[in-house]
């Protein structure tokens, strides 16, 4: 039995096909059902997200399988084959394996790193299980990608440092104040940028929101969705000295704080300020830096903050890549050890028969024959001994007078005396 993985991403494949192939729950039910119907598609399941399709097939005939993937594919896009075959790429066996562990634990997303693919794992694991597509391999390997993906999150810090300008800004703020706890904020503009900036913020527990936007009505729904007051452009003076920090993100061709009567508000405010700049051209006099107390970071800085971020996540996913080979060996032992499971049950199976059949003997000798019970249990367990011994016995002798081997002969050593 072998896995294949076919699939398209982000990197190759422009959005507009990755569109088309996305799958929703009714049309993996419908795809299911048509997989289900080849007999050489054992087990399967599928990874749709906004950055990637991927088909995951544990079957008899490679072969077969990816010709038949890339026809359901096809069916799926309006592009020809040939396009089609130069977005697609193909993982076998284990390399299909370490594919899935790097892209649980985000080393092959766009954000290196992230962790919300994990969620989408977990989330296509219920599915598959739903819709009765997965048995023991697969199983297995959903959990082991999980249990993977943990480690490397828990032993690297790959996935703890900012990679977005609005997290970047939630970090820095952190390091200054520690705890965002009771913290207040002014938005001046209702951007974007700056609506995730103070997205992440609240959640970081800093309360008393501010909005200011030239646009009223704009700065009141924004207020709104984050429970807070909107003000009057006109009022934001009035207010500079009575929050801890301001995030400045508007369109205004000049500078927005630049007044002498802005720097003596700076200079009053008590205690630590975070000013983040986020707009193009700037909001806020760059030299309001100088005036102790204030902590003030433009989108640039930002930016800084973000590469160095990328850099060091870069660096622990070398790290990660090392956890992954070594789990890989440990997914392969497990896939070794599967391929006896036939003929462990077809023993288990000839050795219950035997035991049946010796033990109805016992009770029906216990029941009519004059011997004690004694020497009835005693000839039972020497009967059984001889019958489950006696075709591993033939076996021996046979490998033992046919072949000159011996590691052959070791190898039976070690399967019967294993312990001794």
């Amino acid at each position: 039995m072998d896995i294949i993985q076919l699939g398209i991403n982000y990197r190759t494949a422009p959005l507009k096909v990755r569109e088309s192939l996305s799958l929703n729950k009714e049309k993996k039910e419908k795809l299911s059902s048509k997989i289900q119907k080849k007999k050489f598609c054992k087990e399967f399941f599928f990874l749709s997200t906004c950055n990637r399709l991927e088909f995951y097939i544990l079957t008899k005939d490679k072969n077969k399988t990816e010709k038949f993937i890339l026809n359901i594919m096809e069916e799926q896009v309006s592009v020809s084959s040939k396009a089609l075959d130069s977005y697609v790429y193909v993982n076998y066996d284990f390399s299909a394996v370490e594919h899935l562990y790097k892209v649980g634990a985000g080393l092959d997303s766009m954000v290196i790193g992230e962790s919300q693919i994990l969620n989408q794992i977990k989330e296509e694991y219920e599915v598959a299980k739903e819709l009765e597509i997965i048995d023991s391999y697969f199983n297995k390997l959903f959990q082991e990608t999980i249990r993977v993906s943990k480690i490397i999150r828990s032993e690297t810090t790959i996935n703890q440092r900012a990679v977005s300008v609005s997290y970047s800004a939630v970090e820095l703020a952190r390091e200054i104040f520690g705890s965002l706890a009771g913290e207040k904020v002014m938005i001046l503009g209702a951007g974007e940028t700056s609506e995730l900036v103070l997205k992440n913020l609240v959640n970081y527990g800093v309360e008393g929101v501010l909005v200011a936007n030239r646009t009223y009505e704009n700065g009141k729904k924004l207020a709104k969705k984050y429970g807070g007051e909107v003000i009057h452009w006109e009022e934001i003076r009035n207010y500079i000295n009575k929050v801890d920090i301001i995030i400045a993100s508007t369109a205004a061709p000049h500078l927005v704080l630049n007044k002498e009567s802005d720097r003596k508000a700076l200079k009053k405010k008590r205690g630590p300020m975070f000013l983040i700049d986020i707009a193009v051209p700037r909001d806020i006099n760059p030299e309001f830096t100088n005036i102790s107390g204030i902590h003030l970071y433009n989108i640039d800085d930002l930016k800084e903050v973000v590469e160095n971020n990328l850099e060091l996540r870069k660096k622990e996913a070398d790290k990660a890549k090392n956890i992954i080979n070594e789990e890989i060996k440990n997914y392969k032992n497990w896939v070794k050890e599967r391929r006896c499971v036939p003929i462990i049950k077809k023993m288990r199976k000839n050795a219950n028969k035997i035991k049946e059949k010796e033990v109805e003997r016992a009770i029906h000798l216990l029941n009519e024959s004059e011997d004690g019970p004694e020497k009835i249990i005693d000839n039972l367990a020497h009967r059984l001994v001889n019958k489950l011994l006696h075709k591993p016995t033939v076996g021996i002798k046979e490998i033992a007078a046919n072949k000159d081997e011996k590691e052959d002969i070791e190898l039976v050593k070690k399967v019967f005396t294993a312990n001794n």
